[in-house]
């Protein structure tokens, strides 16, 4: 049995949410269910526009009375300082942690031995959150870890895990991220989606029973009047020429007009890149596909591994 492997997150960064108004002021501005999220536990959920567009995606989790956002490291700063525009006289303070941790990627076999041996906490639920001496541990979907490690544990962290598994490239982790079905917004897809367009409502990153926040208007109507028409799709591009967050998409069934948005991109161990990828439904149902141009790369759809409505 191969070992598991690991990889540093060095595209991580966090920002922390503490004061005793930090969840409902967190409720208030973010599509997922603040109120409902557990101690220890974590939730995938985004932070819109007026327009229901999105800002950021991220993980959120609590970690005793505070709560932590990952976002990429590019987006932390606009987005802390977007946030505490709203804050005002609340109770909350939002700060950029995302130079007092270290973030490490763990999968494979046995992940989940090798990563209670490191830190001594492995949660078995997915979305459960452990807590140790310095370390906090995430259990992501697809049996999947990752390690949030203070400065001062993270090199002894690192030890241990390079004794017990393979490291890989973080593009590996990328890839993984990519084959759950998890999208990153970056700074070039900002603004471009409807958190439905990238499955946020199919992974618990959208509540529709909560009160307001920033878009909420725009997307409970998608939600109930069924007006969705674009939905995130996996599919592997051939070749060697890497696909870009943003580049468009084509097919026959809207001529040149764009049916589609690259969201992310990784190598694929198969060969050519796979990507998530924001496409018109209709087009989809004709499988033709293609990247960049009309008569570009014909994409080939992948399943999702979570189920995905043929419409909304």
């Amino acid at each position: 049995m191969s070992k598991p492997t690991f990889c540093a997150l060095p595209r991580c960064g966090a920002i922390r949410f503490s004061g005793d108004e930090a969840q409902a002021f967190l409720n208030n501005q973010l599509t997922c269910d603040v109120v409902a999220l557990a101690p220890a536990s974590s939730t995938y959920g985004a932070y819109c526009t007026p327009k229901g567009r999105m800002l950021a995606s991220f993980l959120l989790w609590r970690s005793g009375l505070d709560f932590y956002m990952q976002l990429p490291t590019t987006l932390c700063e606009p987005v802390q300082k977007q946030l505490s525009k709203f804050i005002l006289r609340a109770k909350v303070k939002a700060v950029d942690v995302s130079s007092d941790w270290k973030w490490f990627g763990v999968a494979g076999n046995d992940s989940v031995t090798l990563v209670r041996q490191v830190t001594g906490q492995a949660p078995r639920l997915k979305h459960e959150v452990g807590l140790a001496a310095g370390a906090m541990v995430i259990h992501l979907p697809g049996n999947r870890f990752q390690v949030v490690a203070a400065n001062d544990s993270a090199p002894s962290i690192l030890k241990a895990l390079s004794t017990g598994a393979e490291e890989t490239d973080p593009e590996c982790w990328e890839w993984l991220e990519i084959q759950s079905g998890i999208p990153t917004i970056l700074p070039e897809t900002q603004e471009t989606f409807v958190p439905q367009m990238l499955n946020f409502d199919l992974i618990g990153g959208v509540s529709f029973e909560k009160g307001c926040y920033p878009g909420q208007e725009i997307v409970a109507r998608m939600h109930y009047r069924g007006t969705l028409k674009q939905r995130m799709c996996l599919a592997n591009i051939p070749g060697t020429e890497r696909p870009r967050p943003g580049d468009k998409l084509y097919s026959n069934h809207f001529g040149d007009q764009a049916c589609g948005t690259i969201v992310n991109a990784a190598c694929s161990p198969g060969g050519g890149f796979d990507a998530l990828a924001v496409i018109q439904i209709a087009s989809t149902e004709t499988g033709d596909i293609r990247w960049k141009t009309p008569d570009g790369t014909l994409l080939n759809l992948l399943p999702l591994p979570y189920g995905v409505p043929a419409q909304a």
